[in-house]
């Protein structure tokens, strides 16, 4: 099973713990997580607890993700596109419109449904088996994944630690320039589903490289340094260059005007050193045919 850990912060404080978790998680349901505390898959400060539990500032909350019936996981035999694969992980190149993991609403065709088909001895026993980070549905690229259980605790360890490097390509409203951009991402306090820029957020930083630019268009290169929800689509909104395609921090206008079915971000490169092997890899995922579309006519487009 998978079990991830959260530190309760003071915006967050008075919230039921169940609330709490469901907007920690938007693909999962408060009443998923309040079935999870009725079976004790859910502890504050290492302590059982109870639905209505109110969080305190500072409370450390750990939750179990446990499989119920109705988000059984079925293997399927759904293509990959493998970059790298060897006895300890393997990393592919996820398609845009790929969900990773299994969510109500999403019970098939994810990349879990693919993976448990495509090493058949990974434990079932977890919504998330193998997952050591994602990509949103609509981003694409380089998709790491454990194939053993000391592959993950250490690619998990790899992470948390930034030992990872992590380069993306994105396609942009206007110019962001070359730039550090540092600023902290927290939960949107009215739009749930959302991240944005707040003080006070978790430490987020984005290293900014302009690639090719028409003052309209850009083609940008981001190297994350964090890896929090939504980063880059938050940090380019921020500075008023949001990712074409965006349909949540974009520009309806001009994604409709340009005919961007999806935000133009790809999981470009990625640089580690294997954990178990000590080898240094360098996997790269080629870039989309959207966004080489944009890229090969980028100094024509007018907006």
């Amino acid at each position: 099973m998978s079990t991830l850990s959260l530190s309760v912060t003071v915006p967050d404080a008075t919230l039921r713990v169940d609330k709490f978790l469901s907007s920690q998680f938007p693909n999962y349901s408060r009443t998923y997580f309040q079935y999870l505390i009725d079976k004790g898959c859910v502890l504050v400060n290492g302590h059982i607890i109870k639905k209505r539990h109110v969080l305190q500032p500072l409370d450390e909350v750990e939750v179990c993700f446990e499989l119920t019936k109705e988000l059984s996981i079925i293997p399927e035999d759904i293509p990959l596109e493998i970059l790298y694969e060897d006895d300890h992980l393997l990393a592919i190149n996820k398609p845009a419109g790929m969900v990773v993991h299994p969510a109500p609403g999403h019970h098939s065709g994810t990349f879990v449904n693919a993976l448990l088909h495509h090493c058949q001895t990974l434990n079932v026993d977890s919504l998330r088996p193998g997952i050591v980070h994602r990509l949103d549905k609509d981003t694409s690229g380089v998709l790491i994944a454990a194939k053993t259980t000391h592959a993950h605790t250490e690619l998990v360890s790899l992470f948390s630690s930034r030992q990872i490097e992590k380069n993306y390509l994105t396609i942009c409203l206007g110019n962001p320039g070359n730039t550090t951009i540092n600023a902290p991402i927290k939960r949107h306090p009215v739009r749930r589903q959302e991240m944005a820029v707040i003080e006070g957020g978790k430490e987020a930083i984005s290293i900014c490289s302009v690639l090719k630019s028409n003052a309209k268009l850009s083609l940008v290169a981001v190297r994350l340094i964090t890896g929090r929800t939504h980063q880059i689509r938050v940090h380019l909104k921020s500075r008023g260059t949001p990712v074409l395609g965006d349909n949540t921090y974009g520009a309806d206008s001009a994604n409709a005007l340009l005919n961007a079915k999806r935000q133009l971000l790809h999981a470009h490169i990625v640089r580690f050193i294997h954990p178990i092997t000590g080898v240094l890899l360098e996997i790269e995922a080629p870039i989309p045919e959207d966004m080489n579309r944009f890229i090969s006519i980028l100094s024509e487009l007018k907006i």
